[in-house]
């Protein structure tokens, strides 16, 4: 009996990079899009930073819809925690706007930090494999360090904690990138 490696996958397969690249880019991206609509929720569209907020949710809304492509054209598989990253997202951002609007770009710069590094070693691993993908990621994460650099002139280091929640929020997306490329 034949089977197709492709639809045999089991967690922790790594037989294809550029799958799991997409679908954790995808699943960053999305995560992304809830932060920021949890940081809503709670500051308002008005609040302190909201514009700046709105701004960035709209870029990270453009970058997941790419890795939705993406993930059609290429017949990758999506994470099967997606669901998960639903709600931690929002709650995270929920959290941090809560305890205020340098909180809640203290998020923003501890996110994009773990994500321009991420982005780079994936631009590392790609080389010349894939121009149209590592255009897509070089864009994104120019546009991401733009989001780090703009949080931290709104007072992300002025934030509650901010050395020991950044710590956190890192660790945090370290994790979710591991366990988004294997599940």
């Amino acid at each position: 009996m034949t089977t197709n490696l492709k639809t045999r996958w089991r967690p922790g397969d790594r037989r294809e990079p550029v799958a799991s690249m997409i679908r954790v880019d995808q699943a960053g991206e999305y995560g992304a899009t809830r932060i920021y609509a949890g940081q809503l929720a709670i500051l308002g569209d008005r609040g302190p930073h909201a514009a700046e907020i709105a701004g960035m949710a709209q870029q990270e809304e453009r970058h997941r819809a790419y890795f939705d492509r993406q993930i059609v054209e290429r017949g990758v598989r999506p994470t099967l925690i997606q669901p998960f990253w639903n709600v931690a997202g929002f709650a995270l951002g929920a959290v941090t706007a809560a305890i205020g609007p340098e909180a809640a770009m203290a998020c923003t710069a501890a996110v994009e930090t773990e994500i321009d590094k991420h982005y780079e070693d994936q631009l590392a691993e790609l080389g010349d494999g894939d121009p149209d993908l590592s255009a897509h990621v070089r864009e994104f994460q120019a546009e991401e360090l733009e989001h780090k650099e703009a949080a931290l002139a709104a007072g992300a280091e002025q934030a509650p904690g901010y050395p020991v929640m950044s710590a956190l929020i890192r660790a945090g997306c370290r994790v979710a990138i591991a366990v988004s490329k294997r599940i």
